[in-house]
């Protein structure tokens, strides 16, 4: 049922409940300067639009100013959205995802490795604890003879390119891009024979707790 509100010859327009006080003015703001860049549009524009003044759009979008519900409606019109629109990333958690640009991992040296073999680690913890670790190994030198690793957690490996074949335990198994093995890491493993150079594949090291 749509509510009337009575107002008074002079009273302001009434605000519409603020959560989270100035960090919803900000975030407000924010969304709708975001919004207006995006289609290209000036502040001008916008004030043209909805005919709130420069100034105030100014302080709306620098979260200096608080907004009712009324101007919220007339400022998404004019930009063709949605209120709800304006309140999608509310609830969305800061960002602090690790990127790492192609062929910037850092070389990792593994006992027993020399030429031809070689570990890029695709991302650091920045924990107090290890839970994994990501490497892209590549082997382009058919003489170099492998040592058995053996180490906590699981291992998971998945062929991007090339051919060989991998021991685990007693058991060994042909790899080829597109082929993935998943294996106790406390058991004897390691390249055993390679078939086809050059070899890239994904090897994640997945640490119990």
């Amino acid at each position: 049922m749509a509510r009337t509100v009575k107002r008074g010859r002079s009273a302001p327009e009434p605000a519409e409940p603020k959560h989270g006080g100035a960090n919803l003015d900000r975030f407000l703001g924010l969304a709708i300067r975001n919004e207006r860049q995006r289609q290209q549009l000036t502040i001008s524009d916008i004030a043209e639009r909805t005919d709130l003044s420069r100034g105030m759009l100014s302080k709306i979008e620098n979260g200096q100013a608080s907004m009712s519900l009324d101007s919220l409606s007339r400022v998404a019109n004019a930009l063709g959205v949605s209120v709800a629109t304006l309140f999608r990333d509310l609830e969305s958690k800061e960002g602090g995802a690790q990127h790492i640009k192609a062929g910037t991992g850092m070389e990792v040296v593994r006992r027993g490795t020399r030429r031809g073999h070689t570990y890029h680690l695709l991302a650091y913890d920045r924990g107090p604890k290890k839970i994994f670790e990501p490497f892209l190994i590549s082997m382009d030198d058919q003489s170099e003879v492998f040592p058995v690793f053996e180490h906590p957690g699981t291992e998971y490996i998945y062929m991007l390119t090339g051919k060989l074949e991998y021991r685990h335990g007693k058991e060994t198994y042909v790899l080829e891009p597109g082929d993935s093995l998943t294996f106790d890491g406390a058991v004897p493993h390691g390249p055993e024979r390679l078939i086809k150079l050059p070899i890239r594949f994904l090897s994640i090291f997945i640490y119990s707790e």
